[in-house]
Parts: C-alpha cells; sequence; structure tokens
C-alpha cells in the first residue's frame, strides 16, 4: 500500500532538489551547456515558472510509482529506498537518457548534468519514502 503522505513529502523534496541543482548548484553550467544566451535564458526561466504545476504533478507521478516499487519489493528505511531508487535510475533513465548523446548530439557534460540529478533525485525520494 503506498503512503500518500510519503509520495507528497517527496514530490516536495523532488523540487527543492531541483531548484537547488538547476540553480545555485548547476544553474549556470546548465543554461551555458543548452546554448542559451541571457535573454534565452530569462524568457525560459519566466515560461518556467508557469510550468512548475505540471512539473510537480509529473513528479508526483514519479514519487507514486517509485513508492509503488519500494511497497512491493518489501524494502524498508531510508538506505533501502535509495537503493531502489539507483536501480531504477540505472536501469531506466541513466540507458534511455543516452540516445541524446548517441543519436541527437546533446553534449556528453549535459547528460552527465541531467542524469545524475535523476540520481541524486530518485535516491532522495526513495529515503524519504523509505523513511515512512
Amino acid at each position: 500500500m503506498v503512503n500518500n503522505i510519503a509520495v507528497l513529502v517527496a514530490a516536495i523534496g523532488s523540487m527543492v532538489v531541483g531548484m537547488l541543482w538547476y540553480g545555485p548548484l548547476f544553474g549556470q553550467k546548465w543554461v551555458k551547456l543548452m546554448g542559451w544566451n541571457k535573454a534565452e535564458a530569462k524568457k525560459k526561466q519566466e515560461a518556467g515558472k508557469k510550468s512548475l504545476v505540471y512539473a510537480f504533478i509529473g513528479t508526483l507521478v514519479t514519487a507514486y510509482v517509485l513508492a509503488m516499487f519500494i511497497g512491493n519489493l518489501g524494502a524498508s528505511g531510508p538506505r533501502a529506498g535509495a537503493i531502489v531508487g539507483f536501480w531504477i535510475w540505472l536501469g531506466f533513465l541513466a540507458t534511455s537518457q543516452v540516445g541524446r548523446v548517441l543519436w541527437e548530439g546533446s553534449p556528453k557534460q549535459l547528460y552527465y548534468l541531467n542524469t545524475f540529478f535523476n540520481l541524486v533525485n530518485l535516491a532522495v525520494m526513495g529515503a524519504i519514502i523509505g523513511a515512512f
């Protein structure tokens, strides 16, 4: 059974991780790797504010599915939840996102920045869900 409070807390935690990752930690590097100038970055930032609701809904879905995996695997505790998050990242995200580098010509550094965000994000969400 999925704990909806854990899902909500994990989704909020995910949004915080994303705001830090693509903000003060790696925001400038990300903008550069995306190939945007300052004007484009500002325009995207303004448009992004309107999309936060949709992003949060997507994050809720991710947290819910992660909670289902954690529950069905019988994982308990923050460490076990983070480990489930790691395996989901490795099996589904790290592997599928590499196509952007191989076939779309996306810079490797952008792949690393985005995919390691997904690793940290899923581990944090898994730890939060596992703690409940």
